[in-house]
């Protein structure tokens, strides 16, 4: 299974979105955004929600808990 720092790139990769734009949408800063990307820090539950709502992935997925990207009803 994929580490949170990989999925991370995965998504800001796929989704073509800049690092910038997707720090200030979850309310983190660039430079925490760039150290949860290469596996430096783990982001906060809040953050992680923030950035599993931003993405439309689950928390387990981003996680690396799961390998279903999509949210449960």
């Amino acid at each position: 299974m994929s580490s949170f720092s990989e999925r991370l790139r995965l998504m800001q990769t796929e989704r073509k979105t800049l690092k910038k734009n997707v720090a200030a949408a979850v309310g983190i800063t660039y430079r925490h955004y760039i150290r949860y990307e290469n596996g430096d820090a783990e982001p906060t539950l809040g953050v992680l929600v923030a950035l599993a709502n931003f993405y439309c992935v689950s928390l387990d997925w981003l996680a690396g808990l799961s390998d279903t990207r999509g949210r449960q009803p």
